[in-house]
């Protein structure tokens, strides 16, 4: 577990809002290490230690947590082993505790560790985490030309608000 600093600006044009969120996040890196107990340990971890009352406010999901495929419909789904309860039960408990529940994505066609990345699929991906209750979005960019950067970063955001939750 490490502590992340993220700034957090969705005002940052107007002037309006600045606001610096700090986090906790874990990182597969191969060692297939990634779990929901995890999370759940580090959300009752960071309430124990004092780092929620400190403005510690984000529980993070890095990459390895999807299905390698999609359901029927096209939504992303868990790996049924590492988050057998879903990522809906996960954001429940991080919310009881007073935290919020961020989680990673990949703008294109797949995340780096090779799962399915959201290109094609911004908003069943964006309805998807806003229906399992994620808080914050972390996007990537992989496995994308650079000449599409700028309009998958448009239609990520269009998609985020449609869903009145980011």
């Amino acid at each position: 577990m490490f502590l992340a600093f993220q700034q957090h600006n969705p005002k940052a044009h107007t002037g309006l809002e600045i606001n610096l969120h700090f986090s906790t996040s874990a990182l597969d890196n191969g060692l297939n290490c990634i779990r929901e107990e995890l999370f759940m340990e580090m959300a009752d971890v960071m309430v124990k230690v004092g780092w929620k009352d400190a403005g510690c406010e984000f529980v993070c999901i890095d990459d390895c947590w999807p299905s390698h495929k999609r359901d029927t419909q096209g939504r992303l789904q868990t790996d049924p082993k590492r988050f057998p309860s879903g990522i809906k039960k996960l954001a429940d408990y991080v919310h009881a505790k007073g935290l919020k529940l961020g989680i990673y994505a990949d703008i294109g066609t797949s995340t780096c560790a090779g799962y399915p990345g959201s290109l094609g699929y911004y908003d069943i991906d964006a309805k998807t985490f806003a229906d399992w209750g994620v808080d914050l979005l972390k996007f990537y960019r992989r496995f994308m030309p650079d000449w599409h950067q700028l309009g998958e970063g448009r239609s990520i955001c269009k998609s985020q608000q449609y869903t009145d939750r980011f």
